[in-house]
């Protein structure tokens, strides 16, 4: 019987050394992912200060030069400023805070290695969403600090308002990181990835409200800006942190939350279908 049970045992050792190691889901790995990428994130200082002050320096110079009441609004200019640029602020970690680092991880070969493992690559991009996901909160929570403290905002007091913040920010958050990861594509280098991303985004900023109030931008730019998502999460925003008088100084007269949801929703469907399409290992020149 001693024999038996020891063949038995040995037989049991043998097959599971020589089964194959069983790989982590795509889930798992894309978590790990994240790890990463949020630990080489933090290492790089000056990367850092870069995306989380700039928001936070405009909204300091905008809200207090233009710190004037509103008229028929019952607000102040630094409050319109404030639910503007947690809006920028969103995009600057996720459209442009993508669209620069992959064009340069591509250039500089590292997606073509990451290819070349077993990694599925639906991992490395779940972790670029882990990376925007935290640094976008971590982003909005500062200048919402900023925003209370200084500029007298005040934050909502309904679950209501609270859940329709939490929608906009996810779809917000998804259209234009999914718009970054394609814009990516376009820079034929790492060193123009900076000037390719940042002057669109730019451009977007002063004609989505972002610096300057909706009512006095041409009727032409508003409609080139109702295209992009940064434009709905302005106005999202400012209807969970204003008060509903402010909702005058809106073109429509409201804030237009279906609209909005609607918007939002298309960019992640679509922005989805622009990566799927135009998104690449390695650059035009490698082949």
């Amino acid at each position: 019987m001693t024999s038996t049970a020891s063949s038995s045992t040995s037989t049991e050792v043998r097959r599971r050394a020589s089964a194959p190691e069983r790989m982590p889901g795509t889930w798992s790995l894309g978590l790990h992912q994240g790890a990463l990428e949020l630990r080489q994130f933090f290492r790089l200082r000056e990367q850092v200060v870069f995306t989380f002050a700039f928001p936070i320096v405009f909204l300091f110079l905008f809200a207090t030069i233009f710190s004037d009441d509103v008229k028929g609004a019952d607000i102040t200019a630094s409050q319109l400023y404030v639910a503007a640029m947690i809006a920028a602020g969103i995009m600057s970690t996720s459209f442009q805070s993508l669209g620069i680092s992959i064009a340069i991880e591509r250039d500089e070969k590292v997606l073509r290695r990451l290819r070349g493992t077993p990694m599925p690559p639906a991992a490395y991009f779940l972790g670029k969403i882990w990376l925007v996901l935290v640094t976008g909160l971590l982003e909005t929570l500062a200048l919402l600090l900023v925003g209370v403290t200084l500029f007298d905002v005040d934050l909502p007091t309904s679950a209501g308002k609270w859940l329709t913040f939490g929608w906009i920010f996810v779809l917000g958050l998804t259209g234009c990181a999914l718009l970054g990861i394609a814009i990516s594509s376009v820079p034929k280098s790492g060193r123009s990835a900076t000037s390719v991303v940042v002057l669109p985004f730019l451009v977007l900023q002063f004609i989505s409200g972002v610096y300057i109030a909706v009512d006095t931008i041409p009727d032409w730019m508003r409609h080139v800006s109702a295209l992009f998502p940064l434009k709905w999460m302005c106005q999202g925003f400012r209807g969970v942190f204003l008060p509903e008088s402010a909702n005058v100084l809106e073109i429509t007269g409201s804030w237009e939350y279906g609209r909005i949801a609607l918007v939002l929703g298309a960019w992640c469907v679509g922005g989805l279908a622009l990566c799927l399409l135009t998104f690449r290992w390695k650059n035009r020149r490698d082949g």
